[in-house]
């Protein structure tokens, strides 16, 4: 418990059926005791139910051993499937410089559209499946979601024509429509609010890791099939080795990763009360399986859902179009088709560097959004070396694409910020739900902007993501800005005489707004 609960006190919650007892709820805050219920709380109480009474000490020591477990236990499984998730999306890009486009007829904007209907997919799936990671056990739904995406996308090897590959494109985004929201579910699960963006950065910079393996491997089978031949064509191959990785990292996953503290096999019994304990400090728990309307209304109704959406929406339109055109747009900079796939490698170090760093100092320093606005920064001035150097200037031009690498910070920062900042679990997984549907239609709008006329230079394209990242900027400012003053009105509110909290309020399952308790991440 911190000194702030213990100067202000603890009230028992003396549960009805259904609602505290009007006894006891003098000076409890009215919006607390309106959702206070019996039926409502969290997943996390199971932990507490039969220790009644006793005192749960864990000691700084205590902690840190039980975070380097979880840490050994989880963080491989998710930082993996998180690369193979980035992989699989992009193997379309690596297809496209190996013969797809001639094999299967495509033409005109098919390219464009064959990239967007990835987020059809995704887009139409996204709160459904949020819904679905709510009410089903998290890690068993997430396995058989990645297992199924896995074996769609080795079906995008058997395609023969644009067709095919259109409905494979789109179930392969309904599948992966489940990782980013249940990754950020995992997280808010099982680490505190400092652990968190630190942890998110490392998981998602194996977006970087993927693209330096997925390059090289499509390098090497590019290569390999010209010298010596093969009985199925090289793009065919990336998608067969990529999809069948996935499916079996899939089953691994099934089989070791828990939905939460209280059925982990690598845990003993007191290690996961320990586990559920060492994250009240978060002021919101584990999973609640139950539909919330209101918090539902709240998070339609929260500025700051807004502001998340159109950030999303906004950055990636850029994204849309870069991880869909990068080895085109490498082979515009005077590259060969081959180099392209080399040459791409080194922005996933960028990625990895920028997400990391990013992320640690963030939640080194306690401004995860400050920290993370220096990606972005990076990522338009490398986007207007590519504009503004002449075509002659190759190597400052992939420089250039080399710097946009980073731009994923502050989206990872805001991914991060809806595991730390976001309570409630009907209202995280709306918001969740939102930015990813947000993050799906920029990524439909993105490949559209880069049109075949415009080659070799993309000069449309290319202003149309400058202008997105410095919108951006403006919007993460206007985040930074409302968190301070939501937590300056919520101390203001806790240092009145009468303040009074609820004894484990907070695994009752409130919303960040209703919780006075609940102090925003900067």
């Amino acid at each position: 418990m911190d000194e702030r609960s213990e100067e202000k006190g603890n009230i028992s919650p003396e549960f009805d059926n259904e609602t505290i007892s009007p006894e006891i709820t003098t000076d409890v805050p009215a919006e607390v005791l309106k959702h206070a219920t019996k039926h409502d709380d969290d997943e996390a109480m199971k932990a507490f139910r039969d220790y009644d009474g006793q005192i749960i000490e864990l000691t700084p020591d205590a902690s840190k051993s039980l975070l380097r477990k979880i840490d050994f236990n989880l963080m491989p499984l998710l930082c993996v499937i998180y690369g193979l998730n980035y992989l699989d999306k992009t193997t379309l890009s690596y297809a496209s410089v190996m013969g797809i486009k001639e094999d299967i007829g495509l033409v005109g904007d098919d390219y464009q559209w064959l990239g967007s209907m990835f987020y059809f997919g995704y887009l139409a799936w996204e709160y459904p499946t949020n819904r679905l990671l709510q009410r089903l056990p998290l890690a068993k739904y997430s396995s058989f979601c990645i297992i199924m995406w896995g074996l769609v996308l080795c079906c995008m090897a058997a395609t023969k024509n644009y067709s095919g590959a259109i409905a494979v494109r789109f179930f392969l985004g309904v599948f992966e429509a489940a990782v980013t929201p249940g990754f950020a579910l995992f997280t808010s699960q099982w680490y505190t609010k400092k652990e968190q963006g630190t942890r998110i950065g490392i998981w998602f910079s194996f977006n970087g890791f993927a693209q330096i393996f997925g390059g090289l491997v499509a390098y090497g089978i590019a290569k390999g099939t010209a010298l010596h031949g093969s009985s199925i064509e090289p793009w065919k191959i990336i998608f067969l080795v990529t999809g069948l990785l996935t499916a079996a990292i899939g089953v691994i996953f099934l089989f070791v990763m828990p939905d939460n503290q209280l059925n982990a096999r690598w845990l003993t019994k007191d290690e996961r009360r320990l586990a559920v304990e060492r994250i009240r400090v978060n002021q919101q728990g584990i999973g609640n399986k139950h539909f919330k309307m209101y918090q539902l209304k709240e998070a339609l109704t929260d500025p700051l859902t807004w502001a998340f959406t159109f950030y999303a929406i906004t950055s990636d339109i850029p994204n849309g179009g870069i991880s869909n055109f990068f080895s085109q747009l490498i082979v515009s900079f005077g590259y060969t088709a081959d180099q392209s796939l080399l040459y791409g490698t080194p922005g996933g170090a960028v990625e990895i560097v920028s997400l990391i760093i990013c992320g640690y100092l963030g939640d080194r320093y306690g401004n995860r959004i400050l920290v993370s606005t220096s990606g972005l920064i990076l990522s338009i001035i490398g986007m207007l070396l590519i504009v503004c150097l002449p075509l002659s200037n190759d190597g400052g031009r992939l420089a250039g694409y080399y710097l946009t690498q980073s731009s994923p910070t502050a989206f990872v920062c805001l991914l991060s910020l809806i595991s730390t900042n976001v309570a409630g679990y009907t209202k995280k997984t709306t918001v969740a739900a939102l930015y990813l549907i947000a993050y799906c239609a920029g990524n439909i709008i993105g490949p559209q902007t880069f049109r075949p006329g415009d080659a070799p230079r993309y000069t449309p394209a290319e202003i149309t993501i400058i202008v997105c990242w410095v919108a951006c900027l403006a919007d993460l400012l206007f985040i930074f800005w409302y968190y301070r003053r939501q937590n300056a009105k919520k101390a203001a509110f806790r240092a009145q005489p009468h303040y009074r909290k609820l004894e484990n309020q907070e695994w009752l399952d409130l919303t960040d707004r209703e919780n006075p308790e609940f102090i925003y991440t900067l």
